[in-house]
Formats: C-alpha cells, structure tokens, sequence
C-alpha cells in the first residue's frame, strides 16, 4: 500500500507516528560542567529565593485593618479681628472622627457675621463693571458668591465697580492666604494612632499598643524611629519632617500626608515577633513648576440667630494637614500543600538544564551532526515489516549508551 501523499505527510506524522525521550551519555567536561551549573543555579533559587527569602513553604494572608485616631493639644492667638482666643481640639479637627484619616486646621480665612442680603461681589476679571450694563441679572458664575442683580455697585471702600449680588454679606475674600500659619503652634499637637488588625485564615488578631506599654509609658512617649519605634504617639511636626517636609511652610497652604503601618509577621515564630513599622511620606504632590491650586482646604460655615430671629453665620475656609492611615500587611505559617507545591516546581525546572544542555550539543558543539545521529533513532512499526531483526543488543546497547 502506498503512503501518504506530501499534502498529508504532516497529518500522518501527527496521527500515527509516537517520539519517545532516548537516553545518551555523552562524555564532554563542557556539556557535563554546564549541565552541574546550571542545576546548582537552579537549585540556589529553589532554596535561596522561594524558600529562605519568600518563604514558599508557608500559607499566606493580607491584613484586615480598624483604625481610630485621637488629637491632643492647645494653642492661643490674638488678633485685631478675633482676639485673644484658645483654640482646642473641637475647634481645629474638622469633622471629629473619619475613616482612616483625620485633618488638623493650621490655616484659616475667617469672613465673621455675613447675612444674606445684597452687596457687591468680590472684585476679579469676570465681576468688575463700569455700568449695569455689565451686569446680567439672573446670573450665576462658576466662581460666583452669589446671584447677580443686574446692578453694578462699588465695592466697600475701594474704587472698583462690581456687580452687585444676593449672597451671604459680606463675601468672602481669599486672594491672600496668612503668613505665617494662623495656627503655627499645631507642629507641637499629637497624634494617637489606634489600630487592631486580623488575619481570619490563622485567626490571628493584635494592636500597635503592645502589650508590654503601660498607661505611664503611653501618656509620656513620643514616636522616634530609633528610641521609641512603637510609640503610637506621633508629634505632628515630627511626622511631616520624617517625609521629608517643612511643617511651617505645608501648614500655610496644607497638604496630605500619609502614616503607613505595616505589619509583615511570620506566625511560626512567637507572636511577639510580630510588630508594627512606622513609614511616613507625603502624598500630594508638591512640584513648583506645577503649583496650581496646591494644597489642600474646604470651607465651613458655624450660623447663629440673633434676638430678632435673623440668621448669620461665619464662614471659615480652613487650610489644614490631612493624616491617612495606611495599612498593609501579609502573615504566613507553615502549610504542607505550598511547601509540596513548589518543591513540585523546583524538581521541574531541573529540567531546564536537560533542554539548555541538548540545545548546545545539537545546534553548537562541532560534532552536532554525529550527536544527532546518536540521539534520534527511526524505528518503522514492527507490524507492518514483519518478524525482520532491527540491531542487535550490541547495537541497542550502543543507542542508549554513547561513550
């Protein structure tokens, strides 16, 4: 019978003839030394690197995180438009509690007892006037304090003309921010960082207040990377300057900073080994050739009723530090299935060392042709040639063993 045409040699290859690996021992100090080297390679990774360094053989878990945080401390300003006035904790956390984060006011611009009524709006490119002409009434600007009358009004003691609008009075100006900080003296308020963490796979749970720290040791200590690394204390202007930063200059116009707790634990040890470690660093950007509208601040406003039953309120656009607590986390704990699972991966890459060796021998070596010959027998099926002898033992014997 015939064999298959060229068009289907490919597929008859494929569907009815079988490659089995042959074993050749082929004597060369290069190939021999490359082929140790290679496995000792490999079996400094399998060792080195997954095992010792990433520690292969444990389960592993990501953290689970609360935080809660608590500011303390005092301060005293005195200015021609407020006063000699105490500034506490109430006044200058903004709002008292949130979600891992917590922003402390260092700035402020106070507008004091607007009504609402009409008076000129705040003077800038797009509200100055010459004539009611200028003015729409009805309209609303992106920036607009207000609504607009239709009417052009001079603004308080100035020369400039301004449209005039129903808004809270009088509007509020903000085109120069206090320097230095209205309250400059927050570089020495504290920080409490309270955070408990879990990791449900082991079930394992603990806090940054260690439980070695004492109710003494806890009202004295101050955070220092080097004498006390886990004070949960932190010292505001300590926290800005370990980023890298100038408290003085950042509380001016504010900004984002970020506390980072990490807590990497390895559970085959005691649970005493797993501790957290403080990182700080700014998270905004700040970048003089790109300093439009840099900082960070909002306003709010705290409204009164005088006797005759007529609302005001004052407006405070506060500029502040906003502290994000930051957790991250991984715990591992020996486990039987990693530990088989990537023994199971190093034994297979032993077999990179047979495929890079057969590389070099076959496509390299001078006598690739003559190690080709010895490595690829072709076998027809016994079947189809009948009973004929192919080689002899010696010859077998050969095949499998090449000196």
């Amino acid at each position: 019978m015939a064999g298959p045409g060229k068009p289907c040699a490919g597929l008859y290859s494929f569907l009815f003839e079988y490659d089995t690996p042959r074993i050749v021992l082929i004597k060369s100090r290069k190939v021999g030394l490359m082929n140790r080297l290679v496995q000792l390679a490999i079996l400094a990774y399998v060792i080195g690197w997954v095992f010792v360094w990433e520690k292969g053989y444990q389960e592993t878990d990501s953290v689970v995180s609360s935080v809660t945080t608590k500011v303390k401390g005092v301060t005293v300003t005195n200015t021609s438009e407020l006063g000699p006035r105490i500034w506490d904790v109430a006044d200058y956390v903004i709002p008292p509690q949130g979600e891992n984060s917590i922003f402390v006011m260092t700035n402020m611009i106070i507008t004091q007892n607007q009504t609402q009524g009409l008076c000129a709006e705040f003077p800038d490119k797009t509200t100055r006037c010459r004539s009611s002409e200028n003015c729409t009434e009805g309209y609303i600007g992106t920036h607009s304090n207000g609504v607009q009358t239709g009417k052009c009004v001079t603004y308080g003691n100035s020369t400039h003309k301004t449209c005039e609008v129903f808004a809270w009075c009088p509007v509020e100006d903000d085109e120069y921010v206090p320097k230095p900080a209205f309250l400059h003296n927050a570089a020495n308020f504290t920080l409490l960082v309270k955070n408990n963490i879990w990791y449900p796979k082991f079930n394992f749970t603990k806090r940054n207040i260690l439980p070695n720290i004492s109710k003494s040791y806890l009202k004295n200590c101050k955070y220092n990377s080097k004498t006390d690394p886990f004070c949960p204390i932190f010292r505001l202007r300590d926290v800005v300057e370990s980023a890298g930063q100038d408290f003085q200059e950042m509380a001016v116009e504010g900004g984002v900073m970020g506390l980072q707790i990490s807590w990497n634990c390895d559970l085959d040890k005691a649970a005493s080994h797993c501790l957290p470690k403080y990182t700080f660093r700014r998270i905004d950007n700040k970048d003089s050739d790109h300093n439009v509208s840099p900082g960070y601040n909002f306003r709010f406003a705290k409204y009164y009723k005088n006797a005759a039953g007529r609302d005001s309120r004052t407006l405070i656009k506060a500029y502040g530090i906003r502290f994000d607590i930051m957790v991250f986390g991984k715990a591992g704990k020996f486990d039987i299935i990693p530990t088989m699972i990537n023994i199971g991966s190093g034994l297979a890459l032993f077999g990179v060392a047979t495929v890079l060796c057969d590389i070099i021998v076959l496509y390299f070596m001078k006598k690739k042709y003559y190690y080709r010959e010895k490595k690829y027998k072709y076998v027809e099926d016994y079947d189809l040639e009948g009973n004929s002898s192919y080689g002899s033992q010696a010859e077998t014997q050969e095949g499998c063993r090449i000196r």
